[in-house]
């Protein structure tokens, strides 16, 4: 895990911040102690934040390890420069929205460890909070020639906006008066006209290479029942309208974007800087710088697509351990140290790149190694019968809790006459350099004594059934007698009589190819028909009381948890979280 003391990493965003910071851009600033227009921060006192970030997600979707780099980024940021950062939902599209997709992003925000509110101040926003805010910065646009109400279908605005070689053509309501612009805009906010009939649009260039510049659309008729206003709106602003005056509103210093965005800018800049000229806002305004996006290996990004395989049952849930989301994550059994040092790692650059999703899984291990508690699993059951050891016998052995961490304890299990181990720790004709158990081999039971097999058993079918073998006494780990016998073999083992039988999920990644959405290509094309496997497996006992959301490394198997959703009192639910090894080629285990 890494040292939370440590200096944060370098990068061109926290270059840009200093460099403000450094030259007093924002020491004049004034805080309402609310979102407002300049007329009401002017009232308030000197910003008690040096700077202010954001992060706004849609309420359309669960959020995924993308938006968990883009949380860590802006949260981290404020934390370090004495600033504030808010979540603040970009809710302006009610056909997509849900207050289930509200509530599982505040839960991933506040289970990446990232605060909102604190004593002072409550930075919690909404975009449809600002609905009226929103309305009159649209009504002053419209009567400053800024904006027009353009009656198109939406057919023929398409056909009007022209391509990346030729410029659009002016839409015949262009020169529409800004008195009768504005009349209609507020028939739009009444109801009188049906959707797709009216659309709100600034007033920029048609001629612009920047086809956002070709005047973008604003607002949009749609009757649709909002999450949070319900039907008191039938007009809604489009995200590029909404969002730059959201930050303005909310005194945001920096907004930060992924490289799509960087486009919009433009947009971005021009919407301000209007609605500063008409006093809605003062300098200095916020300013947009993007980054680079999260591409991940072997998983998609997209919520839409994600969604999709949501609603065709493709997996679980929003929450299947396989899915990249947060809750899939860290139903998977990852944590969020694990995806803090996966960020750290990836770092912020201004070009899109695309990263292996064995460097994820790796913090993973990295995080869990030097903290997670060891127990014995046996996934393959073989019995093996040790002949020479009493029927009722029952003797404790005992194992270090971690084995660099002495200060964990102790864990005690029981050894009996028939135990469970792997059946690959078994060879009936052995290959060159197999130093487990096969006929007239010795191996150590690990922590508990050396056995000789002396046979085994088949069933019906000719498959082995149960290997049979004699225990030496006098080679009990821990005794003097131990050291007499150097075998090569040390195997795994559970007491059957004793062991705890669970259900045991082996995921592995959801696509079994690295880009599998790659030039537009159906993601589900790809999926790994072998990305879960369920077994009953046999578990050292004392898993029995394994609370849900608990870590342990399965010593040899790799990092399992029990499961947040179907472990109940006693019968707990394992999921691999990781393997000990990247077994994909990608980035190495350490």
């Amino acid at each position: 895990m890494s040292d939370a003391t440590a200096a944060p990493a370098s990068n061109f965003i926290r270059s840009v911040v200093e460099a403000d910071l450094g030259a007093g851009r924002y020491a004049t600033r004034r805080w309402a102690g609310r979102p407002g227009f300049a007329i009401e921060h002017r009232q308030g006192l000197p910003d008690p934040a040096r700077i202010r970030t954001r992060f706004p997600p849609e309420p359309n979707g669960y959020p995924h390890i993308g938006h968990a780099k883009s949380i860590f980024l802006n949260f981290e940021l404020a934390r370090e420069f004495g600033g504030r950062c808010h979540l603040r939902y970009d809710d302006t599209n009610p056909s997509k929205e849900e207050q289930e997709y509200v509530d599982a992003i505040a839960d991933a925000v506040r289970w990446l460890g990232c605060v909102w509110s604190d004593d002072s101040e409550s930075n919690l926003y909404f975009a449809s909070d600002y609905f009226e805010h929103l309305y009159a910065c649209a009504q002053s646009l419209i009567e400053s020639g800024c904006a027009y109400v353009d009656s198109q279908s939406a057919d023929e605005v398409r056909a009007n906006r022209g391509t990346l070689t030729s410029p659009g053509r002016d839409s015949p309501f262009r020169d529409r008066a800004p008195g009768e612009s504005l009349r209609l805009f507020r028939e739009m906010r009444s109801g009188v006209h049906a959707e797709g009939t009216q659309l709100l649009r600034a007033k920029i260039d048609m001629a612009s290479p920047n086809l956002n510049m070709r005047d973008p659309a604003l607002y949009r008729i749609r009757f649709a029942e909002h999450h949070r206003t319900g039907n008191d709106w039938c007009i809604y602003p489009m995200y590029d309208f909404a969002h730059p005056i959201s930050d303005a509103l909310e005194n945001i210093t920096h907004s930060l974007c992924t490289l799509e965005f960087e486009d919009h800018r433009p947009l971005y800049d021009w919407l301000l800087e209007r609605l500063r000229e008409r006093g809605f806002f003062d300098q200095p305004l916020p300013q947009q710088i993007e980054f680079a996006r999260l591409n991940l290996s072997y998983t998609i990004t997209s919520k839409r697509k994600l969604q999709e395989l949501v609603t065709l049952s493709l997996v679980g849930g929003w929450d299947d351990p396989r899915m990249t989301t947060i809750a899939g994550l860290r139903r998977r059994g990852f944590t969020p140290e694990s995806i803090r040092l996966f960020c750290e790692r990836i770092g912020v650059a201004k070009a899109d790149s695309w990263i292996d999703m064995g460097v994820l899984e790796q913090a993973l291990r990295d995080d869990l190694e030097p903290k997670a508690p060891r127990a014995t699993a046996v996934l393959d059951p073989l019995k093996l019968v040790i002949e020479n050891w009493p029927q009722d016998q029952v003797e404790e052995c005992s194992a270090p809790v971690h084995p660099q961490r002495p200060e964990m304890g102790r864990r005690v299990f029981p050894i009996s006459r028939e135990l469970w181990i792997e059946r690959d720790d078994f060879a009936e004709q052995p290959p060159k350099g197999f130093f487990r158990l096969f006929p007239g081999n010795m191996v150590r039971l690990r922590h508990g004594m050396v056995i000789r097999c002396t046979g085994f058993e088949k069933d019906a079918n000719g498959r082995v059934s149960a290997v049979i073998a004699e225990a030496l006494p006098d080679s009990r780990s821990g005794t003097p007698g131990a050291d007499a016998y150097k075998v090569k073999g040390n195997i795994h083992w559970v007491s059957a009589a004793h062991a705890l039988e669970a259900e045991v999920r082996l995921y592995d990644r959801l696509f079994a190819e690295a880009m599998p959405d790659a030039g537009g290509r159906d993601a589900k094309l790809a999926l790994n028909p072998q990305s879960c496997h369920v077994i009953r497996a046999w578990l050292e006992p004392s898993l029995r009381l394994a609370q849900a959301g608990q870590c342990w490394q399965f010593e040899r198997h790799g990092y399992f948890v029990a499961d947040r959703v179907d472990s109940r009192p006693g019968a707990p639910v394992f999921n691999r979280s990781v393997a000990l090894r990247d077994s994909w080629g990608g980035a190495k285990a350490r």
